[in-house]
């Protein structure tokens, strides 16, 4: 088995913590004692602790963009394409639990100008959905609705996930697979 580097050690020790105490609550320190060594040997490989932050935060929107934008390039129909999106965004958070909770709630903890860079990134990924529901009504395919609120709807209903417990892969897929097509279901226009 493959030892981790230390800088993602401590990223990863830092996610676990942030989540489960906050990242205000956090401290430099409690970050060494779970690690084992010296608060001072932390800074041998970071700078601070909004530099683990910025770095889970950035790093998922990185994972997320990653995995939805081939979805929206693909020619698949409004609602594969839309259930497929929902899916990947899905998959995500289940892979990254820790770090998922980290980016949906510790992110306005970022200094400027990270937390504006932040804000645009979340923005564009909002995007994203809301151009894929407006494709679906454009063809027909979704009732009529404000494609902006059926987005941040859908992605509010997944973004709790990250809070469920650790199940096995074909149980993860299984209830993504029905996240998704519950959700994707309500805008199919008969």
């Amino acid at each position: 088995m493959k030892t981790l580097a230390r800088k993602d050690q401590i990223r990863l020790k830092a996610q676990m913590l942030f989540r489960e105490r906050g990242y205000s609550a956090t401290s430099m320190r409690d970050l060494a004692d779970e690690l084992g060594i010296e608060a001072a040997s932390l800074y041998n490989h970071i700078s601070s602790k909004e530099e683990i932050l910025q770095g889970i935060c950035f790093g998922m929107a990185e994972s997320f963009f990653a995995a939805v934008e081939p979805v929206t390039l693909s020619a698949l129909d409004p609602k594969a394409k839309l259930q497929s999106a929902l899916e990947a965004h899905l998959r995500v958070i289940a892979e990254n639990s820790d770090a998922s909770a980290v980016f949906l709630h510790e992110w306005r903890h970022l200094g400027e100008p990270f937390l504006s860079d932040f804000k645009l990134m979340r923005r564009r990924y909002e995007k994203l959905f809301v151009t894929l529901v407006e494709e679906g009504i454009a063809r027909d395919s979704f009732k009529k609705m404000d494609a902006r609120v059926v987005a941040r709807t859908i992605l509010s209903a997944t973004n709790w996930t990250f809070e469920s417990q650790k199940t096995s892969k074909s149980d993860g897929d299984a209830t993504i697979q029905q996240i998704a097509e519950l959700l994707v279901e309500g805008l199919i226009r008969r």
